[in-house]
């Protein structure tokens, strides 16, 4: 209602005083119009009733209209363009606050996600083994004046499974702490050296990656260099890890005898679940067996803005 008054007044205004400026007014305010047929309907009416009042100047030869003739083609020009210039970068700035609230909520899933795994994880090991533990220790304590040869026995079980406990929890925690990639092919190297394997390679940077991700590459880079050692007899292994603006990609290619693709071999190799793992930050596993075989590690490079800058 307000919007076609305001179209009223200004092909009134046009039509009787030569007076075209105030169209400009409302094309910038039918660009904040939320709702797309409401946009697309005001601007057709608008766009429809200002052709009309211009048109009429024209062919009246109105003097005063005709001297502002440059003028009145910018004004055009503002009409045609700044609503749709305005409405598309709002609807901009809405699709990347969606962007950033999915972003976070996505987060929090995978925080989430990570608290249940270690709850799993302390209940299957350390509940199973502190209740071992407290059960042969109360066995222990009955049987230190009936039987105590078995006692000691129950108690160097206690002990045994107390080790084992620890053991899993140091475990857990280095797995929390996640690893660097930098950290990762440091301990390549010393597992291609053991097995008589050179390493090529090259010093990398990555720039502004997530511990999360960079954990995730780790592990996927652990995973095809063991297969490298116990699978591929080769003499030479390659590892390139490279950063762009918009993805990191890593490479590991050896020169032994390659792979056949088969499907339990590929189970066996433990490349499922290296495909899951990259499935997870959307990434994409390709294996290439010529002269060799080549893995291609790919997962879209999420940064700042200024940092994509830097990367292009």
């Amino acid at each position: 209602m307000w919007t076609s008054i305001l179209i009223g007044i200004s092909t009134t205004m046009t039509i009787l005083f030569q007076f075209i400026y105030f169209a400009f007014y409302i094309a910038y305010y039918n660009g904040h119009i939320k709702n797309r047929i409401a946009f697309f309907t005001v601007y057709i009416i608008h766009l429809v009733a200002t052709t009309i009042s211009i048109n009429f100047n024209v062919v009246l030869q109105e003097k005063l209209f005709l001297k502002q003739l440059p003028f009145i083609i910018i004004i055009c020009i503002s009409i045609i363009l700044l609503p749709f210039n305005i409405y598309n970068r709002k609807k901009q700035g809405q699709l990347e606050e969606q962007l950033e609230d999915a972003n976070k909520r996505i987060a929090e899933l995978v925080k989430q996600e990570e608290r249940q795994r270690i709850a799993r994880d302390l209940h299957d090991t350390l509940g199973q083994k502190l209740s071992l533990i407290g059960l042969k220790s109360d066995l222990a304590r009955k049987l230190i004046y009936k039987d105590a040869e078995q006692a000691r026995n129950e108690l160097k079980d206690v002990q045994q499974t107390a080790r084992s406990a620890l053991n899993e929890v140091r475990k857990m925690v280095s797995q929390m702490r996640g690893v660097r990639l930098k950290e990762e092919i440091l301990r390549v190297k010393q597992i291609l050296k053991a097995a008589q394997i050179d390493l090529v390679t090259e010093e990398f940077t990555l720039i502004n990656v997530s511990p999360f991700l960079e954990n995730i590459l780790s592990m996927c880079l652990k995973e095809a260099v063991t297969n490298v050692v116990k699978h591929s007899k080769a003499s030479t292994c390659q590892i390139i890890i490279e950063q762009s603006w918009n993805e990191i990609c890593i490479t590991v290619h050896d020169d032994g005898i390659g792979i056949v693709e088969d499907q339990d071999l590929v189970k066996g190799n433990g490349l499922l679940g290296m495909k899951e793992r990259l499935d997870f930050v959307n990434g994409s596993l390709e294996i290439i067996s010529n002269e060799g075989t080549t893995l291609i590690i790919k997962v879209p490079n999420v940064v700042k803005q200024e940092v994509k800058e830097e990367l292009k």
